[in-house]
């Protein structure tokens, strides 16, 4: 099951008892999900949900708390749509509805945000809307990069009303407007694993957590074997300029060099890309890494001076810029 539809399924079994949560989710799904329609000159709720068991919780939740009877149109999938739609219809006393959900104010005008008494509300109400707006239009991707639990809103007041509320859970959320459509994004992974917790997903969050650890291990592995091959060739670079310098050195002393410095010389050039401490190894008797890189550093040393004092070129000439940084 994707994440969203694993989230939106275990949200919508969540038991809610409060009244004033009840309230703020059926306020905040209907604001989210669809809104007011007038047909024949009457008012009608209607709310679309992906899921039956959210346009179940909505339609018990309409029955209980206001006394009105919906209807329930199931949209089957075809086209665009992937997966079958469930509308919640309010014919009957739908101006009614709209004024106690908060969707209409006192004259009668559409609220354009959540109602007051949720934007007003406490932590516990502010979770409710927040769980009524997820399962209207809600989403999470696959944790990653581009990772984000994604509220689609109706307008720009609704979308900064459930900044508001995700605030008052102390999850950071913003409000932003992408191809003329308003949205609430989280990005965080740490604020999208709270706002799940806050939702009831409790067992969604466990899956989420799992996958985003693991895509980070993933990434945490790449970056460390980019990083040791990166290290491997700058390694075999350095090795191949040492050896160059080497065998330029051993032509401005001739026989004039130390014989100890000569053994580290011949090593290097019998063995252009060894690291210094496979070098070690090879020498006899065995050498420590930072004793071959010494007896290498005084023969080219040794030989730069000696070019100096003849006024010809160094253990450098033909180097490019790339071999002299390693």
């Amino acid at each position: 099951m994707a994440l969203t539809a694993q989230v939106k399924d275990e949200i919508a079994r969540v038991k809610v008892d409060r009244t004033s949560c009840r309230r703020a989710e059926v306020s905040a799904t209907l604001r989210f999900s669809g809104g007011l329609h007038i047909i024949s000159g009457r008012i009608v709720i209607e709310a679309e949900l992906d899921t039956e068991r959210a346009a179940a919780r909505l339609r018990t939740a309409i029955s209980e708390l206001y006394g009105h009877v919906s209807d329930l149109i199931v949209v089957s999938a075809g086209g665009l749509r992937r997966t079958n739609r469930y509308v919640v219809r309010v014919v009957r006393n739908g101006e009614s509805l709209a004024r106690q959900t908060g969707l209409l104010d006192s004259r009668g005008r559409p609220v354009r945000g959540l109602p007051p008494q949720v934007v007003s509300a406490g932590v516990a109400e502010s979770e409710a809307a927040w769980r009524g707006a997820f399962l209207a239009h809600g989403s999470l991707t696959e944790p990653g990069r581009s990772s984000a639990l994604e509220v689609t809103c109706p307008g720009p007041e609704a979308a900064l009303a459930l900044v508001g509320a995700a605030r008052r859970l102390g999850v950071a959320a913003k409000a932003r407007e992408v191809r003329g459509i308003d949205r609430v994004v989280i990005r965080d992974g740490d604020a999208i694993h709270t706002m799940l917790v806050r939702l009831g997903a409790t067992d969604s969050v466990e899956v989420w957590e799992a996958r985003r650890q693991r895509r980070e291990v993933r990434g945490t592995a790449n970056r460390l074997a980019n990083f040791d091959d990166a290290n491997l060739r700058r390694s075999a670079r350095a090795a191949v300029a040492s050896g160059a310098r080497v065998e330029r050195a051993f032509e401005i002393l001739g026989d004039d060099v130390p014989e100890h410095l000569r053994e580290a010389g011949e090593l290097r050039l019998a063995h252009k890309e060894a690291s210094l401490e496979e070098l070690g190894r090879l020498a006899e008797p065995t050498l420590t890494k930072d004793a071959v890189a010494g007896r290498i550093r005084r023969l080219l040393a040794t030989a730069d001076k000696r070019a100096a004092e003849l006024g010809v070129a160094d253990t450098e000439v033909g180097l490019g810029p790339d071999a002299l940084d390693v």
